[in-house]
């Protein structure tokens, strides 16, 4: 069975159904490539590249093209390097990379549905019977009324576990990311309290600092430090993205200074990236994400990398269903994953790509055991959420305002 094309697709939908994200985020766009066969077959893979710059990916997509067509998958590593060392000069990290993690998903989906078995297994088996799921709820809704109605809607759901952003956003008010020390280890300590004291002892909270992703100043290493001491009675399950990620020197110094977790890498791309992180240690919990850091493959090595360490893995996945299935079949053959993450109340782009592949009991996911990675992308879907241009979501900055 021989690979006769290559293509993107571009699907725009809403972001969620979560009434609580929905607040602040309500268009989500998603970019899917397909790899064609002669013998009837189609392998589906997503970049996280489609969440953000969707009009980038195809040019990219085609640029890669001529070296899948004519090919087999009987040695995807291979297809990669060549793939790879093709982007030398513009893709070691960053955009190319991340496309090309699409690409290579979407071989790895194509060889499983050829042998008949779920991708985990030919990433080397399933390394647990079950992992904890928590539901990544963006920003912290306020007042802490809704706060509270935000976490009983994800317990609801099924959820053990949530995720919620620092600061808060209230709906007609905007954001408030707190910029000083004292201030910001303040806040955030009575609200992980509140939280803790509503979820009860047993949930699992993570907080998400987005820093370098937020509309203000990125937090300094000192501001940092001061939240994460501050939270260090409250059991939290990890702080997220505390520090741009233009300083793991910063993060090595944070994590030495605090016994919250520390946890961080969704905008690491390829391995030759993380192991600036992992070589000084910048995170007691790693985050690649499995349509963004480079492949399946490059995902593993992370793993590797951060289990050599003794270090764990939390998946980051915030793309569409593509991306959601990626991850959790890196998560269960990565033996140090610790937590999914997973976006709660899904959408079409979720629910519809997804298709019943993800089963999820007590709070727990099972192994998905469908061939491949279990997506589905058929022409209903596309013609459902066409693609709006201008739908990626980006950082608002003066000429450049998010609207959606």
């Amino acid at each position: 069975m021989k690979i006769t094309d290559l293509h993107t697709t571009l699907l725009t939908g809403p972001s969620t159904n979560d009434p609580f994200f929905q607040e602040c985020r309500k268009l989500r766009s998603a970019a899917f490539i397909e790899v064609v066969t002669d013998g009837g077959l189609t392998g589906i893979g997503e970049t996280y590249a489609g969440y953000f710059c969707p009009e980038a990916v195809p040019a990219i997509v085609d640029f890669f093209k001529p070296i899948l067509i004519g090919q087999t998958v009987d040695d995807i590593p291979e297809l990669w390097r060549r793939m790879y060392h093709c982007g030398n000069f513009w893709c070691r990290v960053g955009l190319g990379t991340i496309v090309l993690n699409g690409i290579e998903a979407a071989l790895w989906d194509l060889k499983g549905k050829l042998l008949g078995q779920p991708v985990h297994a030919l990433l080397g088996g399933a390394k647990h019977a079950r992992l904890p799921c928590y539901a990544t709820g963006g920003p912290s809704n306020f007042p802490k009324e809704r706060l509270a109605q935000k976490m009983d809607h994800y317990f609801s759901l099924g959820f053990r576990g949530l995720k919620v952003g620092a600061g808060s956003f209230t709906a007609g008010k905007g954001w408030y990311i707190p910029q000083e020390a004292q201030e910001a280890a303040d806040f955030e300590s009575d609200k992980i309290a509140f939280m803790r004291t509503h979820a009860g002892k047993d949930a699992w909270i993570m907080m998400d600092a987005h820093m370098g992703n937020t509309q203000g100043k990125a937090w300094t290493v000192e501001i940092a430090t001061a939240v994460a001491k501050a939270l260090e009675t409250h059991d939290l399950f990890f702080l997220e993205e505390p520090l741009h990620y233009t300083d793991p020197w910063g993060y090595a110094e944070l994590c030495r200074a605090t016994s919250t977790p520390i946890a961080g890498g969704e905008c690491l791309t390829a391995a030759y990236e993380w192991r600036v992180f992992a070589g000084q240690d910048s995170f007691d919990i790693a985050q690649p994400d499995a349509s963004f850091t480079g492949g399946l493959s490059e995902f593993m090595h992370v793993a590797k990398m951060m289990a050599e360490r003794g270090r764990k893995v939390a998946t980051h996945a915030w793309g569409a269903g593509g991306s959601h299935m990626q991850n959790v079949h890196c998560g269960f053959a990565a033996a140090n994953t610790c937590i999914l993450e997973v976006a709660p109340d899904w959408a079409g782009l979720h629910a519809e790509v997804i298709d019943g592949a993800f089963v999820m009991k007590d709070g727990y996911a099972l192994p998905p055991d469908r061939p491949g990675l279990g997506i589905v992308l058929t022409d209903e879907i596309k013609r459902r959420y066409p693609f709006q241009p201008g739908s990626g979501e980006f950082n608002s900055v003066p000429g450049k305002i998010l609207t959606n």
